[in-house]
């Protein structure tokens, strides 16, 4: 059931897929050619993915408010509970994707793009579900139309508060490394548990809000 909602938010977004597609190979390398002083890829991964998973996010948004997909699918046999579990499950596929095409570049122009270690996935999944999972608890509550702009100018001013953020880090030598001592792959499974913990309560609470949402 899940798996139909989500090819469904795959094919109402099918328009902008080869922007998409665009947008993960040449966003990270754009992003890690004007950050020179961040070691690694974490931040052009992480930004670029934010970017792309933020707009596919809020197509579909949209176009289930133009059209009211949300009130004719609860005609459906689909129960709210799947129709939640679907928007993150969307997320997700579009987490894995952009981390493919962005380990694909990284083969092809690894001067330019560095691979990314477990910890630098760990870190990004563990961010990107904090937004994420506030983003879509807020949206069903409050609904697309009142919510967009909030949410809007918080994803495109990201960009400009986080280089100074990194920067602080790097003058007094603070890494996402050093914030757990553990070896590479215990981080990145510790920060991916993490993740998935806060998507868990992400989920139960938009369901309990959608549930009782009047359509």
């Amino acid at each position: 059931m899940v798996y139909h909602l989500v090819k469904k938010d795959f094919l109402l977004a099918k328009r902008y897929w080869f922007i998409m597609l665009v947008f993960a190979f040449v966003l990270p390398v754009f992003i890690s050619s004007r950050v020179d002083f961040m070691t690694g890829g974490f931040f052009a991964f992480f930004l670029s993915t934010l970017f792309i998973q933020y707009l596919m996010f809020n197509t579909v948004s949209m176009i289930e408010y133009k059209f009211k997909g949300s009130a004719l699918l609860c005609a459906t046999p689909y129960t709210r509970r799947a129709m939640v579990r679907s928007k993150y499950a969307f997320l997700l596929a579009i987490f894995v994707g952009c981390y493919i095409f962005y380990t694909l570049t990284s083969l092809f122009i690894s001067t330019k793009l560095a691979m990314l270690s477990l910890s630098d996935v760990g870190m990004s999944l563990l961010i990107l579900a904090v937004i994420f999972g506030t983003i879509i608890p807020v949206q069903y509550r409050f609904g697309y139309e009142k919510s967009k702009y909030i949410f809007m100018c918080m994803i495109f001013l990201f960009p400009f508060v986080a280089p100074r953020i990194m920067i602080s880090m790097r003058t007094h030598q603070i890494g996402h490394q050093d914030l757990i001592q553990l070896p590479q792959i215990a981080q990145g499974l510790f920060l991916g548990l993490l993740s998935l913990l806060i998507l868990g309560m992400s989920i139960g609470l938009s369901t309990r809000i959608y549930a009782n949402q009047n359509l």
